[in-house]
C-alpha cells in the first residue's frame, strides 16, 4: 500500500457543517437582495433540492463548472421568490465555505497518521479547482496532502474512472497499491472499484448498509482507516 485518497464533503468535512455553510450562503444572498421577509431555512431547503437534483444527473458524466451549476440552482429559487442572485454569487459561496467549513473530528489525526507511515495522501473530489484549494486552506489542512485531483482536472464526475486514474497517475502508483475513502457507495466505492482500487466506506450510523457490498471496508469513524492501512502495509 503506497497511497491513500479521500473524498471531501461528508468524509473530511461534515455534512452538518456543510448545511450551516449553505444556510449562510442563502442568508447572505437574501440580505443582499433586501428580502428579510423570506425564511432562510425554507429557501435553503429549496436550494439544496435544486443542487441535489442537478448533481444526480451529472454523476459519472462530463464535467460542468460547479460554479455554474450552483449559481443556476440559486437563480431558479430566486425566480420562484422574486429576488436577484448577486453577480458575485460564487465568491459568496467560496468565502462562506472558507469561514464555516467543519472538519470531521478525527480528520487531522487520520491524515497525520497516514503521512507518518510514509504514504502518499491525496484528495479526489467532485469540485472546481478554486473551491477546493481555498476550502482546504481555510480548514488549515492544505499542506497535509501530496495531491488534489478534481472533476475539473479530470473532465468527469465520479464514479467515472477519469478522476481516479488521474489521481493514480499523479501519485505514481498502481490501483493495487492504493485505497480510496468516501461516504457515498455509489460514487466512491463503485468509482474506485472500476479502476481496481480498494475502497473504504465511512458510514457512522450504518445508514448505507444496503450498499455495503460495493465497498471493501466499512468504518464508523475516519481514524479506523489508519488501522486498515496498517494491516494492508504489513501484509
Amino acid at each position: 500500500m503506497k497511497a491513500i485518497f479521500f473524498d471531501f464533503v461528508g468524509t473530511l468535512i461534515t455534512k452538518a457543517g456543510e448545511n450551516v455553510t449553505h444556510q449562510n450562503i442563502v442568508r447572505n444572498v437574501l440580505e443582499r437582495a433586501g428580502r428579510d421577509d423570506l425564511d432562510v431555512i425554507k429557501v435553503w431547503e429549496e436550494y439544496e433540492a435544486e443542487t441535489s437534483s442537478a448533481f444526480r444527473e451529472l454523476a459519472g458524466g462530463p464535467y460542468m463548472r460547479i460554479r455554474d451549476v450552483d449559481t443556476r440552482a440559486m437563480q431558479r429559487v430566486g425566480e420562484r421568490y422574486g429576488f436577484e442572485v448577486p453577480r458575485d454569487f460564487w465568491e459568496i459561496s467560496v468565502s462562506m465555505h472558507e469561514r464555516y467549513g467543519e472538519l470531521s473530528p478525527d480528520a487531522v489525526e487520520t491524515l497525520k497518521g497516514l503521512r507518518e507511515m510514509g504514504l502518499h495522501v491525496g484528495v479526489i473530489t467532485d469540485s472546481d479547482d478554486d473551491y477546493i484549494e481555498r476550502h482546504l486552506k481555510g480548514l488549515g489542512i492544505y499542506g497535509l496532502f501530496d495531491s488534489v485531483t478534481t472533476s475539473e482536472d479530470a473532465g468527469y464526475y465520479k464514479p467515472h474512472p477519469g478522476p481516479f486514474r488521474l489521481a493514480l497517475e499523479r501519485a505514481g502508483v498502481s490501483p493495487g497499491e492504493s485505497l480510496y475513502v468516501g461516504d457515498n457507495p455509489a460514487k466512491d466505492c463503485v468509482g474506485a472499484r472500476k479502476v481496481g482500487m480498494l475502497s473504504v466506506l465511512l458510514d457512522p450510523e450504518g445508514k448505507k448498509r444496503g450498499l455495503w457490498s460495493e465497498c471493501d471496508f466499512i468504518v464508523s469513524k475516519l481514524s479506523d482507516v489508519v488501522e486498515i492501512v496498517r494491516g494492508l502495509v504489513e501484509k
